[in-house]
């Protein structure tokens, strides 16, 4: 099945405790509202590392954390237990008033390690194979405009639901997050520290248009207020407040969550 490639949206953020996610998830799969994401495993779970990328200036880092009305991001990312000849996805992500624009190409992850350490200022980029052209363009332009560099791997295990007769409509929810900068290879898989609380969950709410009704209710039913939260800042801040004290921090492997409502 063909990987969607361009992706224009809303997402609604909350912070949840993992026993409201098991409840929260529990509902959505009651009636006909929702299933579960058919690219996960038969109950809509997998796991996803990214590596995000800055400058040496932290001009990516700053247009997060400030809220500008423009704001984008770069990452590779990868899905469950990858290798080199695993697909991986160079995204392009921004944001402008609200709206989420995400443009996304696969190509096997060795040859997007062989695209990050060469100079592309003049060589042409098909030969890494990527799966839609113009996006890669897209992406080593915005890389050499910023002068970008890794920075950061983010790992979580996600949970993920679609709308059954609104298939833009979309609930995620994310949880062992973890993030490490001593080990930049995606395919070494989900370790690092946690950079939130293992006993807290990531909501992600995405939308083409408006929240529907039942939604809206169900959110407000749980109590379940927005808040804002930036894997790519907060994982950054906890990388630099162990720097600060001369620590690295424990090196962690995924550790299973809380009983998970599968």
């Amino acid at each position: 099945m063909q990987a969607r490639e361009i992706f224009q949206r809303y997402e609604l953020k909350y912070l949840i405790p993992f026993d409201k996610y098991k409840a929260i998830a529990k509902e959505l799969t009651t009636g006909d509202k929702m299933r579960y994401d058919k690219f996960g495993d038969g109950f809509g779970c997998y796991n996803i590392v990214s590596l995000y990328f800055d400058s040496d200036d932290k001009k990516i880092y700053y247009e997060t954390r400030n809220k500008l009305r423009f704001r984008q991001k770069l990452r590779l990312r990868v899905y469950d237990n990858a290798t080199l000849d695993s697909p991986s996805f160079l995204e392009v992500k921004k944001k402008f008033n609200k709206v989420v624009n995400k443009r996304r190409t696969k190509l096997k992850l060795a040859d997007a390690y062989e695209y990050l350490k060469a100079d592309n200022k003049s060589g042409p980029l098909d030969m890494y194979q990527p799966s839609n052209l113009q996006i890669m363009n897209e992406a080593e332009a915005f890389r050499s405009l910023y002068s970008l560099t890794p920075r950061v791997v983010v790992s979580y295990d996600r949970q993920a639901f679609h709308g059954v007769e609104d298939s833009d409509l979309r609930v995620t929810f994310d949880y062992n997050l973890m993030a490490r900068d001593n080990n930049l290879r995606i395919e070494d898989g989900p370790e690092g520290i946690h950079f939130v609380d293992p006993n807290l969950v990531v909501m992600e709410v995405k939308v083409s248009q408006s929240v529907p009704f039942w939604l809206a209710r169900l959110l407000s039913d749980f109590e379940c207020p927005r808040q804002s939260v930036s894997k790519f800042c907060t994982s950054i801040d906890l990388m630099e407040e162990l720097a600060s004290h001369g620590a690295a921090g424990t090196q962690q492997k995924k550790t299973p969550a809380p009983s998970m409502i599968i």
